[in-house]
């Protein structure tokens, strides 16, 4: 028997895929607790509409999110914090500044999606991070820790 699955199965298969299973696991298990449904023509026309539909958009989302990495691979962010006469700052550089520095610069990023490079930043200087941008898409940020 040929189903749609609805959600991701383990064992089984993903979201939106076609797969083939015993008529009874279909009947019993998978289309009463809604993890599928049975693959009639009107099904499987529906099915294809909608994963054209959900490719386009996702062309669209990609292609802005490599257009924002070409943004962000020109951009070099100064960072100010307090530091000593030696060089050495007070604290320590995070993603939340990186993240007020690029949304001061006109991107919205959230800063679960900054990646430091470095372990811990203590002194002065030129640094990179990871930016993801989409599941597909990431850029190296560079940014500067100047003393305030």
């Amino acid at each position: 028997m040929e189903i749609i699955l609805k959600q991701d199965v383990d064992k089984l298969g993903y979201k939106d895929e076609i797969v083939k299973v015993r008529p009874g696991y279909a009947r019993n298990f998978l289309i009463p607790r809604g993890l599928a449904l049975v693959a009639t023509e009107s099904a499987k026309k529906e099915l294809a509409e909608t994963l054209r539909q959900r490719s386009h958009k996702e062309a669209k989302v990609l292609a802005e999110a490599n257009k924002l990495a070409e943004k962000l691979a020109t951009i070099t962010l100064k960072i100010g914090a307090k530091a000593g006469e030696s060089g050495r700052i007070f604290g320590s550089v995070n993603t939340i500044q990186i993240a007020e520095a690029l949304a001061k610069a006109g991107i919205t990023i959230d800063r679960k999606n900054i990646d430091i490079q470095e372990e811990h930043i203590k002194e002065l200087g030129t640094y990179e991070a990871n930016v993801k941008i989409h599941k597909q898409v990431s850029q190296k940020v560079k940014f500067e820790v100047v003393g305030e």
